[in-house]
């Protein structure tokens, strides 16, 4: 899928639905088998059919720029494209019809009802087990049974809070559940992205569809999550959990947080105290209520469950235990997730609810039976063998596609150890049109559903979920992983659609929140260092587009002295390697630009601080808002690999544009961001960081071995302050001017005063529990920095003394004094606030 979308193009044939054709025997959600759309697909087909094709090129154009901006990516392990992977939407929904979703409503919550009422049993009184309705092989023999997690009361009395359903059809139109997720569900915000998407491209088609909406859902789930807290009802800490950001649904925790108005959080940044858990914050700890989990179970708890995790917190379970934190789904959800459970549920939902099963699962035999396991040995060439406990053996297995010996060897896999196997019904997926090649095709999908716990015990279901797509109509496999694309699925209603918003209703008083304003020391120090490599990042292409600029200029092969002044002048700052030092060709300057350009393993080159900004963005990206991350995609976007040959002229058109989009994210920094903690660490590590370039770039120019006067423009300019210094000063160019301006001048944003000011101010208003030594340490740190810069405004008053080499060196002596000084404030920033150790609490 990842070409589908890529290859939309303006050349939409307008007849393109009376041109579609599905497969022969095989359910198409559009099209009849006889031919012809079916009645619920016709009003959408009228709506897109009058729109020209330069129209609907644009606005899918628009969608797949949206979804750039919106930084949407699906990560999978050791994808070339790594975290920069793109989410895939096809322009063309799933549309259901209101009296076909009235049933799968019901189903969908039958089946989540069931599922939490088999977990209170198995991790409570084990009657299912006891009266031999479940084997108990299926349960001890699962590694998703967590002993620890025995016995444990969860709050009202719900181990699910989201369940996840894949649907798919049977030929004659039945909806069929092919798997369950009941661990940690992925894929609902992903639904809802597509949604917004898709209404924002096609807004009339969206409204004259009647599509029922998603926000209502949501407004259901966040409720019924606060209102599971054990503690603080009236306003809990609600917090999000999640893996980090090389998760593959990182984007997902991060999105869904945000809309929830829930705190993205990592296990570090968690710790437990007295069976409490808690937050570490730079104000100390605070406690945490509910933990809506995206961690796998055994990941949790190192001390109770898996030992080597870094992604839980130490202590969990008994904190759950003690009844002092709420976590959804409940520890130990995952056990049910295993398809093995599927062959069971007739029974089991006649025996737990009294009822039928409403939505019937593919036909599906656990090979820990006896006559299941002849069953599946027999028919091994039509059926699908899979793993019964995940990662427990592999899969899944295609009998039809194997070789008798290949079947053989598996056959006797399965025999040696049958408990960790099922087989499955083959099932031939329903298909659905996409738009690839400038035409609909046929692709095969499957539906995954969702449904959510609500705070009166009963269950609710997201009206639609995310439809996917399989990569090409040859291919059985449905998965992202493997290159699959998305859908929005639209269910229909047959009369006007209620407008549902998860704002607050007018009137209504809210409070903000304990967690609202918190800053986990983690975050605060990404903060931190998102600011220091913004920074760099800029001083690195000022640098290199004053070297371009002036190594374009050069008529002939020789170097002029300004640019080996300059180049002499790198060196000194570690930019340059010694041998440019001497003799050096034009040709061989050129390389070394590209190099800092381009290599990502390059020390210190624009694309390896590049990955790093991008990297350290992604972190906190639930700190800026939708503009801000536009910004920061746009600059990564522009920062893409080069062709193997390019020419250095056209290397100044990237800079310039990188330098733009840099200036962009400080005018949004400045303006849009509050001024809070996650700012003012942010500030911090940019105004720290300008000030060790300004103090590099001088001390780089004061050497013996370097003329200075011909690099007092380049300075300006990279310092850009050239304008400046032409409008203050009449004079030329000389360094006791530029030292004023650069160096000494409070009101220059780019000078080293400015720089230290911002800098007293900042750590003047940092969190300060109890006047601590390490606060007043922070503050001697600053102290001394205007100290250093007070001793370079004695050489501003000798203006004629102040170009001899002797007074160069004391200069060249205050500012390796600043830079020192400027290493000890970071090292106290550090330390002080950022190495997540925490005092015990009082």
């Amino acid at each position: 899928m990842s070409t589908q979308t890529q290859t939309q193009t303006a050349n939409l044939p307008p007849d393109m639905f009376a041109a579609y054709s599905g497969l022969q025997g095989i359910y198409d959600e559009m099209t009849l088998n006889a031919g012809g759309l079916r009645p619920h697909w016709k009003k959408f087909a009228e709506s897109i059919g009058p729109m020209d094709t330069q129209e609907l090129a644009s606005r899918w154009e628009q969608g797949r720029r949206m979804i750039r901006e919106h930084g949407v990516t699906y990560n999978v392990y050791g994808d070339p494209r790594g975290m920069d992977r793109p989410w895939e939407l096809d322009m063309i929904p799933v549309i259901i019809p209101p009296q076909e979703w009235s049933a799968m409503d019901a189903g969908l919550a039958q089946r989540a009802r069931l599922f939490n009422e088999i977990l209170i049993d198995l991790y409570g009184p084990q009657r299912l087990l006891k009266e031999g309705i479940l084997p108990a092989e299926l349960v001890y023999a699962n590694p998703n049974f967590l002993r620890p997690c025995h016995g444990i009361e969860v709050p009202k009395n719900t181990f699910l809070h989201l369940h996840a359903t894949d649907l798919s059809r049977s030929p004659d139109g039945q909806w069929w559940v092919v798997s369950d997720r009941t661990q940690a569900p992925s894929g609902a915000g992903y639904a809802l992205e597509n949604r917004i998407v898709m209404s924002r491209i096609l807004p009339d088609e969206f409204r004259d569809c009647h599509v029922q909406r998603l926000a209502g859902f949501f407004r259901i789930h966040r409720d019924a999550l606060r209102q599971l807290a054990p503690h603080n009802q009236e306003n809990p800490s609600v917090v999000v959990l999640t893996p980090g950001p090389y998760n593959e649904t990182y984007f997902e925790h991060d999105y869904l947080a945000r809309y929830l108005g829930f705190g993205l959080i990592e296990g570090g940044d968690l710790t437990v105290r007295d069976a409490r858990v808690y937050v570490k914050t730079l104000e100390g700890l605070r406690p945490v209520d509910v933990i809506l989990r995206r961690v796998d179970d055994s990941f949790c708890d190192p001390l109770e469950l898996r030992g080597d995790s870094f992604l839980g917190v130490a202590g969990l379970i008994e904190a759950v235990r003690a009844g002092n934190v709420a976590i959804a789904n409940a520890l130990g959800s995952g056990l049910i997730e295993s398809p093995a459970f599927m062959a069971f549920l007739p029974g089991l939902c006649r025996r737990v609810l009294g009822e039928e099963l409403k939505l019937p699962s593919l036909a599906t035999w656990w090979c820990g039976q006896e006559r299941e396991l002849n069953y599946v040995v027999q028919n091994i060439e039509r059926i699908v063998v899979k793993p019964a406990f995940g990662s427990q053996a592999r899969g899944p297995y295609f009998g039809a596609k194997m070789s008798v010996k290949e079947r053989e060897k598996l056959i006797q896999q399965i025999k040696e150890r049958p408990y960790l196997y099922v087989g499955q019904e083959y099932a031939t997926l329903a298909t659905t049109p996409v738009y690839f090649q400038e035409k609909l095709q046929p692709r095969p999908m499957v539906l995954r559903s969702y449904t959510a716990s609500s705070s009166n015990g009963d269950y609710t279901v997201m009206p639609g979920g995310l439809s996917r797509i399989s990569v090409s109509v040859d291919n059985p496999v449905v998965s992202m992983q493997s290159g699959g694309g998305s859908k929005d699925t639209w269910v229909l209603t047959d009369g006007p659609v209620a407008k549902v918003s998860l704002l607050t209703p007018t009137g209504q008083m809210i409070s903000s929140g304990a967690n609202s304003a918190e800053l986990p020391s983690r975050v605060a120090d990404n903060l931190y260092w998102l600011g220091r490599y913004v920074e760099r990042l800029e001083s690195i292409l000022r640098q290199l587009r004053c070297l371009v600029n002036r190594l374009g200029d050069e008529s002939g092969v020789e170097i002029s002295p300004e640019l080996a002044n300059l180049v002499s002048a790198f060196v000194n700052m570690g930019m340059f390697p010694e041998k440019f030092r001497g003799t050096f060709t034009a040709k061989e300057l050129e390389h070394q630009i590209l190099l800092l350009i381009y290599k990502e393993d390059h020390f210190n080159s624009a694309r390896q601080t590049m990955n790093r900004v991008r990297n350290l963005a992604s972190i906190v990206r639930d700190r800026f808002s939708s503009d801000t991350w536009s910004i920061l995609n746009k600059l990564n976007l522009d920062s893409r690999a080069r062709p193997r040959r390019i020419p250095l002229t056209d290397s100044l058109v990237l800079l310039n544009s990188l330098i733009v989009d840099l200036s962009a994210f400080s005018g949004m920094e400045m303006e849009n961001m509050t001024r809070g903690l996650g700012w003012r660490f942010l500030d911090l590590g940019r105004r720290l960081e300008r000030a060790t370039q300004i103090v590099n770039l001088f001390r780089g120019g004061l050497d013996s071995r370097v003329k200075t006067n011909l690099l007092l423009e380049p300075l300006l300019e990279i310092s850009d302050s050239l304008m400046t210094f032409r409008r203050r000063y009449f004079s030329g160019l000389q360094l006791p001017s530029v030292l004023e301006l650069l160096v000494l001048d409070p009101g220059n944003p780019r000078s080293l005063n400015f720089q230290v000011k911002s800098l007293q101010k900042h750590t003047g208003r940092l969190p300060n529990e109890g006047n601590s030594a390490s606060y007043q340490a922070g503050l001697k740190c600053v102290a001394s920095l205007a100290r250093c810069l007070e001793q370079l405004h004695h050489f501003s008053e000798l203006s004629d003394q102040i170009e001899t080499l002797k007074s160069q060196a004391h200069i060249d002596a205050g500012l390796e004094d600043l830079q020192l000084e400027l290493g000890v404030l970071s090292n106290h920033l550090t330390h002080h606030y950022f190495s997540h150790t925490v005092a015990s609490l009082s």
